[in-house]
């Protein structure tokens, strides 16, 4: 059966890949002279930070606030040009695990989305050389083809990844209780809340015990180390990462299903 009103929804930092895509969104742009050395040391920083410890909302608005600065009057096709530099970096660290539960959800019928807090100019273009439907990223506000230094739309950043994602299941006709997400952090709880089968991947200390309270599945993608750690569903052993939560996924997809025609419970 194919869930066609359904779709998986993935973070993109520390989830799809290990570290932060600002970190080589400032390279390329200290590199074509939008933002000056100290602005990029501070960057490296951040990313060895981030990628320890995760995000913080300090954090995350910090990095809005001065990429918006550094774009001000930048002409949006000079942002975009840009990524001929930055998808190939990114694209090397996209985590296999990641490709492979894309394909699996493509395989079900799922539609799969990128959802980040950064500039749709790269998230949207990223999602699709990933072979994915798209990406819901923030969108500076842009008049005659320059930035104006603030935001157009949400802050795609804890509720504000929520905002967009309802924005886009009600235009694609998803239905959420058959929808996935993928998130590292806690301040994704709102994405991670709104849909019927949410995933831990990799969790911080505050989502790792949320997902211990609710029952969500945690795993771990790891260079070497390719397996689940714990998922607190009726899952068995399992052969390899991807294949165990695609499986958990499959399943609890199709009872969610069945039970919305009347045929058996919804899973919980």
């Amino acid at each position: 059966m194919r869930d066609t009103a359904a779709a998986a929804f993935f973070d993109l930092d520390r989830t799809l890949i290990s570290g932060s895509s600002a970190y080589y969104f400032g390279i390329a742009a200290w590199r074509n002279d939008m933002i000056p050395f100290t602005d990029l040391l501070s960057d490296a920083t951040r990313a060895i930070s981030f990628k320890l410890f995760g995000a913080t909302d300090e954090r995350s608005e910090s990095i809005r606030d001065r990429i918006l600065a550094a774009v001000e009057g930048a002409r949006q096709e000079d942002l975009v040009a840009l990524n001929e530099e930055i998808l190939p970096q990114i694209l090397e660290r996209i985590r296999p695990e990641s490709r492979s539960l894309i394909d699996m959800h493509h395989q079900a019928g799922r539609d799969c989305w990128i959802v980040s807090a950064s500039p749709i100019e790269v998230v949207d273009p990223l999602a699709r050389a990933l072979g994915m439907e798209g990406g819901i990223g923030t969108r500076s506000a842009v008049i005659d083809g320059r930035y104006t230094g603030s935001l157009d739309g949400p802050f795609v950043y804890g509720e504000g990844k929520a905002v967009a994602i309802a924005r886009l299941a009600e235009e694609r006709g998803y239905d959420l209780q058959l929808c996935y997400s993928y998130s590292d952090s806690v301040s994704d709880l709102p994405m991670m809340e709104m849909v019927g089968h949410p995933v831990a991947v990799n969790p911080d200390g505050p989502l790792a015990t949320v997902a211990n309270q609710r029952g969500w599945p945690i795993v771990v993608f790891a260079q070497r180390v390719k397996k689940v750690v714990k998922t607190t569903t009726a899952v068995g052993s399992a052969a390899g990462l991807a294949t165990a939560t695609y499986a958990l996924g499959r399943r609890h997809g199709r009872i969610t299903a069945e039970a919305a025609r009347g045929r058996l419970p919804p899973w919980r």
